[in-house]
């Protein structure tokens, strides 16, 4: 009996030690030195309580170098809740910060799926058009029937086309016939025209 309660003691004081430690990490995350940030972001990696605070961090980190970082932690520590947040990036007027957000939520496609359906039924087109840009490079095995969902339905021709890009990258020949019917539905646009030409004949070419 008196070993057991010394183990308990023992993981009572580490756990303390670790909730202090976080303490101490979150605080440094609005230190002055953007070094002493950098250094906080990368031990907080350890604590998958402190993604919410990263993500905060994220909206008013100003160092390229620790934003950087964050997106690097929280590609780490992702989950359905990060992928969140930084799908909320995508409305940012920011530009490399909306970027990064993408670029990072590409790497979580188990964490943003769950939300890629509201993300592609955005009002605003720019999200939407950024949404397809994500699947695009998703290693997922649905991206391709997501981008054709998006081809079948979307009204706006530039979310459109975006997609027509990604399925020239990773269609296969049962998103064709969608390609074919997505020309009718844009007939006389050139552009659109071209670029689902040159879509079938890639994914011909697989």
């Amino acid at each position: 009996m008196p070993l057991a309660k010394s183990r308990s003691s023992a993981a009572d004081v580490a756990l303390n030690v670790a909730a202090q430690d976080m303490t101490s990490l979150l605080a440094d995350l609005a230190a002055t030195e953007s070094g002493v940030r950098r250094n906080a972001v990368r031990a907080l990696g350890l604590h998958p309580g402190s993604a919410a605070a990263l993500c905060d961090r994220l909206q008013v980190e100003t160092s390229p170098s620790v934003r950087a970082v964050l997106f690097t932690t929280l590609i780490r520590l992702q989950s359905p809740a990060v992928a969140v947040r930084l799908a909320k990036l995508l409305r940012s007027d920011d530009a490399p910060l909306r970027n990064a957000a993408i670029e990072a939520l590409q790497e979580m496609p188990d964490a943003v799926a769950p939300h890629l359906q509201t993300l592609l039924a955005d009002e605003d087109s720019d999200v939407r058009i950024f949404t397809v840009n994500i699947l695009a490079a998703l290693r997922h095995r649905q991206a391709p029937e997501w981008l054709a969902v998006v081809v079948r339905g979307d009204p706006h021709v530039n979310v459109c086309a975006a997609a027509v890009d990604g399925l020239a990258e990773i269609g296969g020949p049962e998103t064709v016939q969608d390609l074919r019917d997505l020309r009718g539905r844009f007939a006389g646009n050139a552009y659109m025209e071209f670029a689902i030409d040159t879509a079938i004949r890639r994914i011909g070419a697989e």
